[in-house]
């Protein structure tokens, strides 16, 4: 078994079919499901700027998702190897998208705005400054070809980890 590789495998079901299909722009909807065995079906759609539903996820939301979920799986390891041990972690992300004249559209940036609560503050400095190297061992930024970048925030206890 070839530990360097890993496969997913997902399945995608358009459900929008309003009775004409794609006869018209209007005319269909843009929900669909996503599936993978033995987990729950994720709704999903097109933004609703495209016609989608705001109460269903789209494909842009879940990409940056993917990127606060795996940068944060990443800093989690980073810290363990260098000693610092992180008691809560809260994202605050935000992407770009930028449209253009072709109806093509791509991400320009997204930034991730990580609230990292520690066992020892003392260790702020350091633990900030992993952020880039959890950056490097992201499997998910390293795939993408917009830059990801990271903007620490204190936590504020008070009202929770992620300064909302």
């Amino acid at each position: 078994m070839d530990l360097s590789r890993h496969e997913y495998h997902i399945s995608l079901e358009w459900t929008g079919n309003r009775g004409t299909g794609t006869e018209s722009y209007r005319g269909y909807g843009r929900d669909h499901v996503v599936r993978s065995v033995g987990l729950p079906d994720l709704p999903g759609t097109a933004d609703p700027t495209f016609h989608g539903d705001k109460d269903r996820w789209n494909p842009e939301q879940l990409l940056l998702a993917a990127l606060s979920q795996c940068h944060m799986l990443s800093y989690l390891h980073v810290a363990v190897t260098h000693g610092v041990v992180v008691t809560g972690y809260s994202d605050s992300a935000h992407g770009l998208l930028q449209l253009n004249r072709d109806h093509s559209g791509e991400f320009v940036q997204a930034v991730l705005r990580p609230a990292v609560v520690l066992a020892d503050e003392a260790q702020r400095e350091l633990a900030d400054s992993l952020h880039e190297q959890a950056n490097k061992v992201c499997f998910i930024a390293r795939s993408v070809n917009f830059p990801v970048l990271h903007e620490p925030v204190l936590p504020n206890l008070s009202r929770g980890i992620n300064n909302e």
